[in-house]
């Protein structure tokens, strides 16, 4: 997959060690907070994920809003529960930039680049009461595969044929 994307808005690029402190207060959002390092810790496993991500050919990339250059989420392929040719797309905003069209926006780019390299599907799991990941990945052309249960309770399937 391509490390730098563009969209009318959105610039899409490999996350770095500049994006360590914005990161941290992503965690800082979940509940509960999931945040038990500081910095450095955070450019460390950047800089892990960003060799595994030019090793596997996916990675999370830092969503940035081009007017302004402002760290936005990021947005990406990972294996997850899945596999290389069949990654999961994952996808995460800042709650002040929720209800914009980002992370429609930065997945449909994502989705494109998956095509690209000829895949023939790409994953997402998402917990049913994530309403608003639902709706993005319905907008980006994903359908309901099947629902499981882990240690968290029910997880949905949805996939997207690229082919």
């Amino acid at each position: 997959m391509r490390f730098a994307l563009e969209t009318p808005r959105l610039s899409l690029r490999l996350r770095d060690h500049a994006d360590a402190e914005w990161n941290l207060e992503l965690l800082a959002e979940h509940d509960p907070p999931n945040v038990s390092f500081g910095v450095e810790e955070m450019r460390e496993r950047l800089a892990s994920q960003r060799v595994a991500a030019m090793s596997s050919g996916l990675g999370l990339l830092t969503v940035r809003r081009r007017a302004d250059g402002a760290a936005l989420g990021y947005c990406g392929l990972i294996v997850g529960r899945s596999t290389v040719d069949e990654p999961e797309i994952v996808y995460e905003l800042l709650r002040r930039h929720h209800g914009h069209g980002y992370a429609t926006e930065a997945a449909r780019a994502v989705v494109s680049a998956a095509a690209e390299t000829g895949r023939e599907r790409v994953w997402a799991t998402v917990r049913p009461w994530n309403a608003a990941s639902l709706r993005v990945l319905d907008k980006v052309g994903f359908v309901r595969h099947h629902a499981d249960v882990d240690g968290d309770g029910e997880l949905v399937y949805l996939k997207r044929e690229l082919s």
